[in-house]
């Protein structure tokens, strides 16, 4: 299978208006008027020419699967703003979580869980559990 060219992706916007509408099954007029509602945001080229990324075309397609279920343009419009936000709180959340992670892992007296027979016991870090056989509970550093 041959790889994608170098820097392009997803949002890369390489694709015309005609290109575009065929691949989401559209008319070229209908992607133009879902730019006009703002339900899609295709790139600009310096002569102000539209240019879809293969998110754009997957965007397109969603909207036309709402609106064969006869949800209005309005409403696709929340729809879709409501799943962007969501995708941008989902992200902001992992990068809090690894933010968190990383703090708590460079702290001093961190603390180290053993499991065995007796239960669950703290252990100093780097210390080993007492008994053999118990599972020890950690959180191994990042690397970047």
């Amino acid at each position: 299978m041959l790889g994608q060219p170098a820097g392009l992706d997803e949002s890369s916007p390489i694709f015309s208006i005609a290109a575009a509408a065929e691949l989401a099954g559209l008319h070229a007029q209908t992607l133009r008027q879902y730019d006009r509602l703002g339900l899609v945001e295709p790139a600009r080229t310096a002569g102000n020419t539209r240019r879809y990324s293969m998110r754009d075309v997957g965007r397109l397609k969603q909207v036309q699967l709402l609106s064969g279920e006869g949800v209005s343009l309005e409403g696709i419009r929340r729809i879709l703003d409501m799943s962007d936000e969501n995708r941008e709180l989902r992200e902001r959340v992992r990068e809090l979580e690894g933010a968190l992670a990383d703090a708590v892992m460079q702290q001093s007296g961190r603390r180290v869980f053993a499991a065995g027979h007796a239960g669950i016991t703290s252990i100093r870090a780097g210390a080993r559990p007492s008994r053999p056989g118990a599972v020890v509970l950690w959180r191994p550093h990042r690397r970047d």
